[in-house]
């Protein structure tokens, strides 16, 4: 049997990722330089030569955007088989959502734990410290959330596994695949850049995490949308 490996991508670039404001269970568009640099993704991958059996993303809005980019470049579309989970969600913020990442992350957050900065806070920390300031009652305690991430990628990895392994192309968001990390290898990710890429294999019930937040599959892809441009404008 193949080993099973995902391909963890955060989507494009939103509105709301531009203006600074945490998007969470909301959610806004792709902004033109979002799709743009999932498309500089998605040329990558291709590039690379990577071969994908099936693709996942959560439901919202932001991740079925950017993976049909995604499947586009890589010529999969109706294809392969694609499903969302909503397992795989980003945090709920709850009444936060939407508000600006500075008063929740920078500022209600750290008052609430007497700390200088979000990142002295554990992910569990965090999560009941949102369920604390939450005046809508929609946030997850860390039992639940952590719980309903694990049971999502585990899903998608057993799937994946049951139908003869392989690479599934999954898109997420950032803060989900940072607690993902966390919970199989208790290394906490800051800042997964839009468009990155992190590998976790699966194999024997087992996750082991082979990179995080790589670019270079974008990297790659600016490069040859960059040739094609200077092509265009020589002729």
């Amino acid at each position: 049997m193949a080993k099973t490996r995902l391909y963890l991508v955060r989507h494009g670039k939103t509105m709301f990722n531009t203006i600074g404001r945490a998007q969470g269970w909301s959610d806004t568009p792709l902004t033109a330089q979002g799709e743009r640099g999932i498309r500089e993704l998605g040329i990558g991958l291709r590039e690379s030569g990577l071969d994908f059996s099936r693709a996942y993303s959560s439901d919202s809005g932001r991740t079925i955007q950017t993976m049909g980019i995604i499947l586009e470049e890589l010529g999969l579309t109706g294809r392969i088989p694609y499903r969302t989970d909503k397992r795989i969600r980003e945090w709920c913020f709850g009444s936060f959502d939407g508000a600006y990442d500075g008063e929740l992350f920078m500022g209600v957050m750290p008052r609430v734990f007497n700390v200088e900065h979000v990142h002295q806070l554990s992910y569990a920390e965090l999560a009941e410290g949102l369920v604390e300031v939450d005046t809508a009652g929609w946030a997850e305690n860390w039992e639940k959330l952590s719980g309903r991430i694990w049971e999502g990628f585990s899903a998608i990895a057993e799937e994946m596994e049951a139908a003869g392994g392989g690479n599934a192309i999954v898109v997420s968001h950032g803060m989900t695949i940072g607690t993902f990390v966390y919970l199989i290898n208790k290394t906490r990710p800051h800042g997964l850049d839009n468009g990155s890429v992190t590998v976790v294999d699966y194999e024997d019930g087992v996750f082991t995490v082979n990179g995080i937040g790589d670019l270079s599959y974008r990297k790659a892809g600016a490069k040859v949308l960059e040739e094609q441009s200077e092509s265009r404008e020589t002729y």
